[in-house]
């Protein structure tokens, strides 16, 4: 009984928050500096995942492992919701912090709304060089660490090559890149690429050089092909740090994303962001930050979907 209670009463804090925000939205009059917005997008939004989490609640009658989630992430839900009650006091209610810098809820996600065309179109721009970037960056590396974790002859000339130009800060390749490229998105996918190849070909060369020798002896022993025992015996062993190279990868691409769309690119969300600062209209800027890092959120969650079906025997060792 007392259990039922706790776990209704996680579930009524949420709504209670909103009430409550809701409350102070329109009962608190605001400071009068914040540019109004023509619609409450911050009580839109906040509705939104009442109504979100009700659909999952009235599911979770019948399915139990949704019950279980939906009870769990109930507090860090409604801790979400107070939070943003409070940072949307402080900043449409308040002057504590400037209003330049500092917009309302209402006009971050307003933007977001109101630009979805425009932003959509910088978000599609953004991805196809991240993507072409990375999958060059990625495809690169695996080759580069295989070769350097299973054939010594090629570890003992191109490792110390490695492990010099490697841990060099893609920033500081910018300018070579745009002056040896003949366009900018050129240099960027080499960029971007550059920043995903030495994780890649770190980690799968330590990988395949990690491996216990008795399973090489062992397959050499069977009769096993120099590309038999790659294939079947160095990657499959490999797969985990394989795949925890193309999460720093992922990372640092994402980065190393931003950092080219700001310096010299007409589109892009790393080239919206510094647009809008460049003008003052923060409220931009701030989108321009929850996408990306949704984007990069969302990226990183699918990348340990697909670790945990290919690796189903260390499911959980690493968790996102």
């Amino acid at each position: 009984m007392k259990k039922k209670v706790i776990a209704v009463a996680k579930i009524l804090a949420i709504y209670v928050a909103i009430a409550l925000s809701f409350l102070v939205y329109y009962g608190v009059e605001g400071n009068g500096k914040q540019k109004k917005t023509e619609h409450p997008y911050y009580l839109y939004f906040i509705s939104l995942i009442g109504a979100f989490v009700l659909i999952e609640v009235i599911i979770g009658l019948f399915n139990k492992s949704i019950k279980k989630r939906v009870h769990y992430k109930a507090p860090f839900i409604t801790g979400i919701i107070v939070f943003l009650l409070l940072l949307n006091f402080i900043t449409s209610k308040t002057l504590i912090l400037p209003t330049l810098y500092f917009p309302s809820l209402d006009r971050i996600i307003g933007l977001i709304v109101e630009q979805r065309n425009f932003l959509l179109r910088n978000v599609g721009d953004s991805l196809g060089l991240l993507f072409t970037g990375f999958l060059w960056g990625a495809s690169v590396g695996f080759f580069t660490g295989l070769a350097l974790g299973y054939f010594k002859n090629v570890g003992y000339w191109l490792n110390p090559v490695t492990k010099v130009i490697g841990p060099i800060p893609t920033t500081a390749w910018i300018p070579l890149a745009l002056s040896t490229f003949p366009t900018t998105r050129g240099a960027n996918i080499f960029l971007i690429a550059f920043a995903v190849w030495f994780p890649v070909t770190l980690m799968t060369s330590s990988g395949i050089q990690s491996i216990n020798n008795v399973n090489f002896e062992v397959s050499r022993t069977l009769g096993a092909s120099t590309l038999y025992q790659i294939i079947h015996v160095a990657i499959p062993a490999a797969m985990p740090s394989i795949f925890l190279g193309v999460f720093y990868g992922t990372v640092s691409s994402f980065a190393t994303l931003m950092a080219v769309e700001m310096n010299g690119n007409s589109s892009g969300i790393g080239w919206y962001i510094n647009w809008q600062k460049s003008v003052m209209m923060y409220d931009g800027v701030y989108a321009g930050l929850i996408i990306i890092a949704t984007i990069c959120s969302l990226t990183l969650t699918i990348l340990f979907k697909v670790r945990d079906k290919v690796l189903v025997w260390q499911k959980g060792v690493i968790k996102w």
